[in-house]
């Protein structure tokens, strides 16, 4: 009874900790979460981090250090020194061996080194509060990318999940129309090739039917995966992709005063930018002279056996202050060429911050293109969904009363198909190319929990 007990527990215990949690999101909620929990955000943080640990060694380097040394010497066999033989009451131009010292002994000693003055360490001041504005900008750069991937993505889910909605209702009305043609047929009415041509509509619906469902489980895991959730998770999605497209249009499209400080990578080109000046100005500053300070206290021990920690043992302390003066005198040129080749590098990071401002220029003025021929798409697939919707109902009449073929009517079918694919693709275009156009502009508050709907 006691091992059924146990087992029971196991049991509830195990299931228990294998149930997952079921997530639900609006478009809105899923960008707040995946900025949070992504892995891209949580890894991007710890860069942030470690560059603020970077910023802290750095100036620590010119802050007072101390060190300790405990120093234990055992001399097995002991140096010997030639002293003239007539100190010792020897003869004259004789020498008698003699050891100096104890076999044994100990020293404890701390340094404190203090830096005074190096141009090197006020430019690497200088170098780390620029690297922690790079790791921002470069984290700004992926929590951008991160919810874009997210927008994308919850987009994808929402297409397969309108597609399958579609060829659901498209595979119902064949399905339909399949069976009356074979009803027809059995009466002598219509033609074999009539079953046949609907019947090659129906399989081909079908097959494309399965496919979705088997994109849609793909999608899913894309999405799961850009939030930072376990791929086989349940995420429900709230929004639909026709409300998404609807509230992207007319936004954004209005002229604005774009400004280049609001985009990451123009900020990221004048980090590095500033990074080439500073490597010039530390070249420069090896030149001048380094001065550092240090205060030496220390205490000793001698004796021929180790009595080093009896309270009879006599200690012998020691201190010592002093300063240090480097100066670069001559160097062969060595510091010339440093120098020279850092202001090489600092031109070209110069060209490289043009041509990144220019390239900026670009994008903006093809994502606004993109995304105005993404919303002119739209609005000619919604218009030519209702055309085929409109010519494949007008077929399907004519072809029930025999005015028309079967082969028309398929023609008519497919055209209505390839009219709802391209009215699902053009909503998905509308939400990429808006978000793709939001990246580039960068608004203020566009990374607080905002996706900028009206």
């Amino acid at each position: 009874m006691r091992a059924l007990i146990i087992i029971s527990i196991t049991l509830c215990t195990t299931l228990g900790f294998s149930q997952q949690r079921d997530y639900s999101f609006t478009l809105e909620e899923a960008v707040e979460f995946a900025l949070d929990s992504s892995y891209t955000a949580v890894n991007s943080r710890r860069e942030i981090a470690k560059a603020l640990k970077s910023k802290w060694e750095t100036t620590a380097a010119g802050l007072p250090q101390i060190n300790g040394v405990v120093d234990y010497q055992n001399m097995l066999k002991q140096p010997v020194t030639l002293i003239p033989g007539e100190i010792a009451g020897g003869e004259p131009g004789t020498f008698v061996p003699v050891n100096f010292g104890t076999k044994q002994q100990m020293s404890l000693t701390a340094t404190l080194t203090q830096l005074i003055f190096d141009g090197s360490y006020l430019v690497g001041l200088k170098a780390s509060k620029v690297f922690v504005e790079y790791n921002e900008n470069a984290n700004e750069k992926n929590l951008l990318q991160v919810r874009e991937g997210v927008i994308n993505a919850y987009g994808g889910v929402l297409v397969a999940q309108e597609g399958i909605r579609i060829l659901e209702s498209n595979l119902k009305t064949i399905t339909s129309n399949l069976n009356e043609t074979k009803a027809m047929y059995e009466n002598g009415l219509v033609e074999a090739e009539d079953v046949e041509q609907l019947q090659i509509t129906t399989a081909q619906i079908t097959n494309d039917l399965r496919n979705a469902k088997r994109l849609e489980l793909i999608s899913k895991q894309m999405f799961n995966l850009s939030l930072g959730i376990p791929v086989d998770a349940q995420a429900a999605l709230e929004d639909d992709l026709k409300s998404l497209a609807e509230q992207s249009i007319g936004m954004l499209l209005e002229e604005q005063q774009f400004n280049f400080e609001n985009n990451v990578d123009y900020r990221i080109a004048k980090n590095l930018t500033k990074q080439r000046e500073l490597e010039v100005q530390l070249e420069k500053s090896k030149a001048l002279p380094r001065i550092s300070g240090f205060v030496n206290y220390g205490t000793s021990a001698f004796d021929n056996d180790f009595v080093f920690f009896d309270s009879e043992t006599s200690w012998y302390q020691s201190s010592i202050f002093g300063v240090s003066m480097e100066v670069p005198i001559f160097s062969s040129l060595q510091r010339s060429a440093r120098t020279q080749q850092a202001k090489i590098a600092l031109d070209q990071a110069k060209t490289d911050f043009t041509y990144t401002s220019q390239q900026i220029r670009l994008e903006l003025d093809r994502a606004q293109s993109n995304f105005e021929y993404a919303i002119e798409n739209y609005h000619t697939s919604e218009e030519n969904l209702k055309l085929a919707e409109g010519i494949e109902k007008k077929n399907r009449i004519k072809y029930r009363e025999g005015i028309s073929s079967s082969f028309e009517l398929r023609q008519a079918q497919i055209q209505l198909y390839t009219a709802q694919q391209e009215y699902i693709d053009s909503m998905k275009k509308v939400i990429d190319t808006k978000v793709a156009l939001e990246t580039v502009i960068n608004e203020p508050d566009l990374l607080n929990n905002k996706t900028d709907q009206n």
